[in-house]
């Protein structure tokens, strides 16, 4: 019964959960690679050289992002299916009855799709963003902000390329962008290298949350990651989403974007569902599992409805954004989103996402920070 209640309770949302165990889990003794001065400089190279090099990977170009959507476009995203996580909501425009409802996204991963269209892309063609959000529901601790800032990506595919095959390589060119900008930055900061602070591996791996539940089928989610994380410290988690063997989803994904549900046995030798996952890392400055990006080959019209079916959320496809994939009105994709103050903390081998991005943070870790001589930004 423990077990069980453990595994359910790790699909709630993120962060550690007390900051006795943020205290606990910073490190002990922590110095900075580089000043805060050399810091905003190695983030805008890191920044450019992502930005420029992703595009070329995947066929995207740049475009504009929404940091206001109107509720009832349905186009907000809820990140899960239990309705943990909820927007920030407020009334917008004067003199007008009804007033807009407006949210702040908390990513853009719905707008996108429907982007697609807007900008006329082609299969084979997608955009890039430069995506901010809000997600005040985050317990907000070394790597989990109110503030996210993201390259939320997404790109048109044909019904041929729904497959896992296509999602691992374009995945790998993802990676293959990741070391570029970790050579570049070595290159202008000599001082990131560092003989106690490993760089990212060369080549990532790719597993399916069947194969992590059998390796670790007595651990909850987090753990089971940061177990296979010790031996493999790049991997891609396929699968996330659809209930396993053990009864449980490797974690809670919103069901109206990511396709979860897609028998994959066929490709993968095995039981298996769902064309998405996650870019995870092991963090040698903290000791933790890191998260650098979400992702996934997103859901048809079939998938959609069944996939709202199991969550509960069938009221959802009266909304636009799900009448349009409905009637096929807008394009299959895939996409994504990487977390950029995640990367750039990654790669210049910072403790805290604090050092590179200006956000709100309670006073209680501020001085936990400052103790371990951690210089979060103000």
């Amino acid at each position: 019964m423990t077990m069980m209640t453990n595994k359910k309770a790790d699909l709630a949302g993120p962060g550690i959960g007390t900051y006795n165990e943020v205290e606990k889990v910073l490190p002990k003794s922590y110095k900075s690679l580089l000043t805060p001065k050399e810091t905003q400089k190695a983030i805008f190279t890191a920044k450019h050289y992502i930005e420029e090099h992703l595009n070329k990977e995947l066929n995207l170009i740049m475009v504009t992002v929404p940091l206001i959507v109107d509720k009832e476009s349905g186009v907000n995203d809820y990140l899960d299916r239990d309705g943990s996580r909820t927007p920030v909501e407020f009334p917008c425009g004067l003199g007008i009855q009804p007033r807009i409802q407006g949210q702040i996204i908390q990513a853009a991963t719905k707008w996108k799709r429907m982007a697609l269209k807007e900008f006329d892309m082609n299969v084979g063609e997608g955009l890039n963003t430069d995506m901010r959000a809000v997600r005040k529901d985050y317990f907000l601790d070394h790597d989990h902000s109110s503030y996210v800032d993201q390259w939320d990506w997404e790109k048109v595919i044909s019904k041929d390329q729904r497959n896992l095959h296509y999602l691992k390589d374009t995945v790998k060119k993802i990676w293959k962008v990741f070391k570029g900008a970790e050579h570049l930055v070595l290159d202008q900061f000599p001082q990131l290298e560092s003989k106690t602070i490993p760089n990212l591996p060369d080549q990532l791996e790719f597993f399916h949350a069947e194969d992590i539940l059998d390796m670790y089928p007595d651990l909850p989610r987090k753990q089971r990651e940061t177990a296979i994380l010790q031996d493999h410290p790049a991997i891609f988690i396929i699968g996330i989403g659809s209930i396993l063997k053990d009864g449980y989803p490797h974690e809670m994904r919103a069901a109206d974007y990511d396709d979860w549900i897609t028998d994959t046995s066929n490709e993968s030798g095995k039981k298996t569902q769902g064309l998405n996952g996650d870019i995870l890392v092991w963090n040698p400055v903290t000791q933790r599992r890191h998260e650098l990006s979400s992702m996934g080959i997103r859901v048809t019209a079939d998938t959609l409805k069944k996939q709202l079916e199991l969550s509960g959320q069938n009221d959802f496809l009266t909304r636009p954004y799900h009448q349009a994939i409905l009637n096929n009105k807008i394009p299959l994709s895939i996409g994504g989103g990487i977390g950029q103050s995640r990367t750039y903390m990654y790669l210049l081998k910072k403790a805290h996402l604090g050092e590179v991005s200006v956000t709100v943070w309670p006073k209680q870790l501020r001085e936990i920070c400052e103790k371990k001589n951690i210089y979060v930004l103000n």
